[in-house]
């Protein structure tokens, strides 16, 4: 049995699409395991294109994770040179491009609802690239802190645009095990920010760890403007989208979708609580266990890398499974990985040990990229083709605001209130990062509250449950 076709035209009514009528669970039993045959043949693109697409996407992503997150392994020596307390130094290298992220996101997002996403990436990539190499450039506080700027606007037009095209090339079944895939991007371009960067740094100072990382950038960008083609946007969905949304009508729906508003909470609050510990752990390994840049980078990059991949790629195959068409396995999936792994999170920050520290490393940072493909390919899945990057561009901005902003500002002014009036040292880091462990649970919530409406809305977002 089909589930019931979904006509919706935004800008021509404001009215909410009607969902599918609901009949009890066996039509929502139904309902999961139908599928889209409506979808013309013609439109599917090529097997090599789609995973083409989706491997250049996988490492503009990487590039984006790493020109961020090469300030928290040279956090220690920016802060030291400029003369800056924990809450200065996290101000800095944290806010500035969050702010301008958060800022140019939304309307570039909205944007490529509209427009061109391919050129979109291009020019965003080169964009931060370049400030990247202009942070290697920065001789004083302020030049720095307008490089991080520009860093921010160029990083704005990067996920969002990427993840819409990746939907286009894969159908809503498989659009978990692509983002997923896609999500690969993030482990490998941490390993690039901590161990590749840190290697750099040791060797050549920190200001050369931004150009390793800023050039070749530019040179991806080029790629990416030469040899991938805009797909027809919504030409594996059930419901047309070629219809462009006005910005007010893109937020009506997406605020009607409580599922999609708990699963970007969800994810900001796993950014919150995960990405918010590692951006501190260098410089808390440093203070702790007296060691160098190179040595605190390789501690951590080798779990990014390697814990990273495996957690991804895991959760590339555990999406890839019939069970994970229920999108409601899913959420109880990721919730219990983030759950499980919230508690050796403040293990990690609790011991004077920097053996178990290593293996409590090892039991939660790769959680922190388990969530990432799925929690995409679910807000995408709860989005009209046309809303995409809309939607994905939010769940971006709450993550980023979380992560860039809350985490590296709450902790930096904890640390520095533990210290109370002293130098910060490793006793007050490690007091403002075991309060900030818990948070995990809270993201579980969050992905608990989503399992309850998310089948309805993702019929009533995109026409079918299943590909």
């Amino acid at each position: 049995m089909l589930p019931h076709r979904v006509t919706f035209i935004v800008g021509a009514s404001r009215r909410r699409p009607t969902a599918p009528e609901d009949h009890g669970p066996q039509h929502r039993e139904h309902a999961l395991n139908a599928n889209a045959a409506s979808i013309p043949e013609s439109q599917a693109p090529s097997t090599a294109e789609r995973w083409y697409v989706l491997i250049v996407m996988s490492l503009v992503y990487a590039l984006n994770i790493a020109a961020r997150y090469v300030v928290t392994t040279v956090f220690e020596p920016i802060r030291l040179e400029l003369h800056l307390t924990d809450g200065g130094a996290a101000f800095l290298t944290g806010v500035p491009l969050a702010l301008f992220y958060v800022a140019f996101g939304i309307p570039i997002a909205w944007l490529a609802d509209r427009s061109h996403r391919r050129n979109i990436i291009a020019a965003s990539l080169v964009i931060w690239s370049g400030f990247t190499m202009f942070c290697g450039l920065s001789a004083n506080y302020v030049q720095l802190l307008l490089a991080r700027i520009g860093v921010g606007v160029g990083e704005a037009g990067g996920t969002p645009p990427s993840t819409s095209i990746v939907s286009d090339c894969f159908p809503a079944d498989r659009r978990p095990m692509a983002l997923s895939i896609f999500a690969l991007g993030a482990p490998v371009g941490a390993w690039l920010g901590a161990d590749l960067a840190g290697a750099v740094a040791q060797a050549h100072g920190w200001r050369a760890a931004f150009f390793a990382l800023g050039a070749p950038g530019v040179l991806l960008g080029l790629l990416v403007y030469l040899t991938i083609r805009e797909p027809r946007r919504g030409r594996l969905d059930a419901i047309d989208g070629e219809v462009k949304p006005s910005f007010m009508a893109s937020l009506r729906f997406m605020w009607r979708q409580k599922a999609a508003l708990h699963v970007i909470m969800a994810s900001g609050v796993c950014c919150l609580w995960g990405w918010g510990l590692v951006w501190w752990t260098p410089t808390f390994l440093m203070r702790t266990y007296s060691l160098n840049i190179a040595q605190a980078g390789a501690v951590t990059g080798h779990v990014h890398l390697v814990g990273g991949i495996l957690a991804t790629a895991g959760a590339a195959w555990l999406m890839g499974r019939p069970s994970m068409v229920d999108p409601r396995r899913v959420l109880w999936t990721v919730g219990g990985v983030i759950g499980f792994a919230t508690v050796p999170s403040f293990v990690g920050y609790w011991t004077h040990t920097l053996w178990l520290a290593k293996l409590m490393f090892w039991l939660y940072i790769p959680a922190i990229y388990f969530f990432i493909g799925p929690c995409m390919a679910l807000v995408l899945n709860l989005a009209p083709s046309n809303m995409r990057s809309f939607f994905t561009a939010w769940s971006v901005l709450v993550g980023n605001v979380f992560n860039l902003i809350v985490a590296p500002q709450l902790v930096g002014f904890m640390s520095d209130w533990f210290a109370r009036g002293h130098a910060t040292d490793a006793a007050s880091l490690r007091l403002a990062l075991l309060l900030l462990a818990p948070t995990g649970f809270w993201a579980v919530w969050h992905f608990w509250a989503a399992a309850r409406t998310v089948v309805q809305e993702q019929l009533h977002a995109i026409g079918h449950v299943t590909g």
